[in-house]
């Protein structure tokens, strides 16, 4: 009886998580999709097409740079606490401590202390930079704690065949374990896009709200989320408003699709 019961709960909730995603897309899809026309896509803003084009571009731009410096820093702590560091001690705890209070911070907080350190301190000003670095800051936590996970999936199994068959730590790491946790990692990597695509409150702080297409990483600019923020606000443009929010529902199934099928192709060893 407990077990039906407990079954029955789980697929309400299945059910539940479901249905509410397909009405929040079928209504951004039926607000937004008859706006999506070619003056959306004008390559300049101005009053009139409300264009996208510029929010586009810098959040591609924001994404690739948030990524190029949380990525690399996540992954080598990863590597650091799930190979070389004593599993269960002091260091390893503190670490992920703190990496779980940094991932519970709102992001409000992150978009201050970006404004004080990164515009103010490093004289950054507001700035694309800034706010990619601000949003590094505020996925590496989730990109390292994933990636650690998915290392210590991988099987001792693995290592031990490696290290029987002459191979060191760390070309065991790198040619044997790393291949093995690219799903989860990318995983980790997903789920940092998505807040980096969503992200408004940080980047309001840090890179601003021209909308224009950022020339150099000291420009300010705004990304679709921030432009999104802006239209609603500003309470003239809902409808273009939908429109880009159905622009972001495309990105971001771009992205989930595209980083699948990468994770299936590195399980069945095919890259």
């Amino acid at each position: 009886m407990k077990s039906l019961l407990t079954k029955g709960l789980v697929y309400a909730a299945s059910f539940f998580t479901v249905a509410v995603l397909l009405v929040i897309v079928a209504d951004i899809l039926r607000h937004g999709v008859p706006y999506l026309r070619p003056d959306l896509f004008a390559w300049k803003y101005d009053s009139v097409n409300v264009s996208l084009t510029p929010a586009l571009i810098n959040t591609l731009s924001m994404t690739l740079l948030a990524l190029l410096a949380a990525v690399p820093a996540g992954l080598g702590a990863a590597v650091y606490l799930a190979e070389y560091a004593a599993r269960g001690g002091f260091f390893v705890k503190a670490v992920r401590v703190t990496a779980e209070t940094l991932s519970g911070l709102p992001s409000i907080i992150y978009g201050l202390f970006g404004l004080l350190f990164f515009v103010t301190a490093c004289r950054m000003g507001i700035s694309l930079l800034a706010g990619a670095m601000t949003l590094a800051m505020m996925i590496l936590p989730l990109v390292m704690r994933t990636a650690e996970e998915a290392l210590r999936a991988v099987p001792d199994s693995y290592r031990e065949a490696s290290f029987g068959l002459g191979a060191g730590r760390l070309r065991t790491v790198f040619c044997v374990v790393l291949p093995s946790a690219v799903p989860g990692i990318l995983a980790g990597v997903i789920l940092g896009i998505g807040r980096i695509v969503g992200e408004t409150a940080a980047l309001i702080y840090t890179a601003g709200t021209v909308a224009e297409v950022a020339r150099s990483v000291f420009d300010s600019s705004r990304t679709l989320a921030v432009h999104m923020y802006t239209l609603s606000s500003e309470g003239l443009y809902m409808n273009q408003t939908y429109a880009t929010a159905v622009m972001l529902l495309i990105i971001t199934a771009g992205i989930n699709a595209l980083s699948s099928f990468a994770a299936r192709r590195f399980a069945h060893g095919s890259v």
